[in-house]
């Protein structure tokens, strides 16, 4: 199976355009390892016309144009699932149940519009959320598509003129998800640029940008922090997980060996809460790993567009060495046959501790005598996204989860999904700065300014 790439193209105060530099680095077709073309960034020139056209932008966008843009890509969804697959190497069997995140941002923005999300009044004092003003949006390469939709929609919502940068690696849907856009909002309120890091650092230390959503890894957030420092601007820091799975005692051999093996092999990896530490009793480490490495052994390897593939390759060769070069020199149990083409990486489990986020299929496997010593072990990195205890007694399980130090704990759970729609998802730590959900990126974007006449409220003591 073959998916057609779309021309790779600005958005700018409405025209779409070529972007006018080659960067040093080649795209690839992570199935096969095949050098595409080079990966391009928009010119300093065209940022800077960007910059100014969202300086001094202005639309209203209500509920009716969010709803047309979700409109406009449910038909376009599976084509997007296609091109995050063949760009990011995770199988479209993934990549497909994300892209409802792509129509749906755009539905749930629209219904918080409609639900009043935009006015907080209390006792006949009115409460605006006004928007920040422009916002950069900063999107990683693991999930371009969904990722890039979900703080758009709400950047638009809250009434921001938006600039959208996606990783140079993994370009191709964003041009897709912008034509969508672009057709029903006005020209300067939506645009698109490419580039790589140098590009984005641009646009961070411009103070026109009044709001900076990110996601990616923690040197890229702390930059963006110093940079926002000095303007007194928000952030909105998404900075991935070393996550700790803690199997207990008690816990169920095959439900342990299900969520471990998913949470290591899920978008192979390359996922801000998948799986960098598993905490397991010593005295049962042994039958863990032979279970976890019976599902790891049996998985599916191919091609991300083969829809039988459970596991696929990595974005890009260069990522390949930065994970190689992480587990040289380590003890530790690779599992399967990987392709002899393409960015493979067989799962590896090592022996003892993963100190610092690898992001791919790779996890240190630390053991334990008590089980009260495993909140501890649990907390023992800087950072705290995600975690997840695997236990039969359900209360005992939760008494653990409580303890752990991140922004989500699951429990006997291992899905992609968060617990519930309407709940945030914090960062503690290292691993970000504020929270993204459904009502908190929309609310992110956005100031109170607060109006009333005075005496009409007032505390009266007894």
């Amino acid at each position: 199976m073959t998916v057609p790439l779309p021309e790779l193209r600005d958005l700018v105060d409405g025209e779409w355009s070529t972007p006018g530099v080659k960067l040093a680095v080649t795209l690839e077709d992570p199935a096969t390892g095949a050098e595409l073309a080079a990966a391009v960034a928009t010119a300093p020139a065209q940022l800077e016309r960007a910059l100014a056209v969202a300086d001094r932008a202005s639309g209203r966008i209500d509920a009716g144009m969010l709803d047309a843009i979700a409109d406009a890509l449910e038909p376009r969804v599976e084509y997007l699932a296609q091109l995050d697959a063949f760009a990011t190497g995770v199988p479209v069997r993934q990549t497909r149940p994300l892209g409802a995140i792509v129509s749906g941002s755009f539905r749930l923005a629209a219904a918080q519009l409609r639900a009043g999300a935009l006015r907080e009044d209390r006792d006949g004092v009115e409460v605006h959320r006004l928007p920040l003003g422009p916002a950069l949006c900063l999107v990683p390469w693991n999930a371009p598509a969904p990722m890039a939709a979900h703080k758009v929609a709400n950047a638009l919502a809250a009434g921001c003129p938006v600039i959208l940068k996606v990783s140079e690696l993994t370009p191709y849907s964003a041009v897709v998800l912008a034509q969508a856009i672009a057709e029903h909002v006005p020209a300067g309120m939506f645009q698109l640029v490419h580039g790589d890091a140098e590009t984005g650092a641009r646009l961070v230390a411009d103070p026109r940008m009044r709001a900076v959503s990110f996601t990616g890894g923690v040197p890229g957030g702390r930059a963006i922090a110093a940079a926002s420092a000095p303007l007194f601007r928000p952030c909105q820091l998404e900075l991935g997980g070393n996550n700790p799975l803690v199997v207990l005692p008690d816990a169920d051999l095959d439900t342990a060996a299900r969520m471990a093996a998913e949470l290591l092999t899920t978008l192979n990896g390359q996922w801000c809460r998948a799986l960098g530490r598993l905490i397991v009793p010593a005295a049962r480490s042994a039958e863990l790993l032979e279970a976890i490495g019976k599902r790891l052994e049996t998985l599916c390897v191919g091609s991300p567009l083969d829809e039988t593939t459970e596991l696929g390759p990595l974005v890009h060769s260069r990522h390949v060495a930065a994970l190689a070069a992480a587990v040289a020199g380590r003890e530790a149990q690779r599992f399967g046959t990987m392709p002899e083409r393409g960015n493979f990486f067989a799962p590896a489990l090592l022996d003892g501790d993963a100190p610092e986020e690898i992001f791919g299929p790779v996890a240190g496997v630390v053991t334990y005598e008590r089980v009260e010593d495993v909140v501890s072990i649990a907390n023992a990195v800087p950072y705290g996204l995600e975690a997840y205890v695997c236990g039969t007694d359900t209360e005992f399980a939760l008494a653990v989860a409580r303890g752990i130090r991140a922004g989500e704990v699951k429990v006997n759970g291992s899905s992609i999904m968060s617990l519930h729609l309407m709940t945030p998802r914090p960062a503690w730590g290292v691993s970000g700065l504020g929270e993204e959900g459904t009502a908190e990126t929309l609310r992110f974007f956005t100031g109170a300014r607060v109006v009333g006449v005075e005496g009409r409220f007032a505390l009266h003591s007894s």
